[in-house]
């Protein structure tokens, strides 16, 4: 969570003023990396906009190892175990293909995709869980608002909503 904090927080924001007190103004061909670009080589001259590239490969980079390590954890926990080792040599190759072929694309047409396939795929995975979910958070509410009328500080336990199975934080 910090690092989503201060990647889009702090430095996305910090980015954002810079851009927009450096005196260039937003035109169609400096969309994006170009205008901070732009920005800097107005505030740092010609070091800017070597300094910006360096810094985007860097953050593109961990960012892509940071969501494949992600990404195989959550394999690992899908699966139970660790997935067979063409399995995850398979899925790392498809992996790197989406990272080149998208390295490769017109940006509007990069981030008209990225917003299609999150908000879609995201949307058809978490819409049928939260409804397979919601009995339980009812039942969750409920049972924090009886704690709540009789007097006492509420304690979640899960055997007292009908969690039979074992959880992971909750007795």
């Amino acid at each position: 969570m910090l690092s989503v904090f201060i990647d889009t927080l702090l430095l996305c924001t910090a980015t954002a003023m810079m851009c927009m007190s450096s005196g260039i103004d937003p035109a169609k061909e400096l969309q994006g990396a170009p205008w901070v670009q732009a920005s800097l080589q107005e505030s740092l001259g010609s070091f800017g906009p070597i300094f910006i590239t360096v810094a985007m490969v860097f953050f593109a980079f961990t960012t892509l190892l940071g969501n494949c390590f992600y990404c195989d954890n959550l394999l690992i926990y899908i699966h139970k175990k660790q997935p067979e080792k063409a399995f995850m040599k398979g899925f790392r190759l498809v992996s790197a293909l989406a990272i080149f072929l998208g390295a490769g694309m017109e940006m509007s047409l990069l981030w008209d995709l990225s917003d299609v396939l999150m908000g879609g795929v995201m949307a058809l995975i978490n819409i049928p869980v939260i409804l397979i979910l919601s009995g339980i958070a009812l039942k969750a509410i409920q049972d924090y608002e009886v704690q709540l009328k009789q007097g006492i500080n509420p304690v979640f336990k899960s055997a007292d909503i009908g969690l039979r199975q074992k959880t992971d934080f909750w007795r």
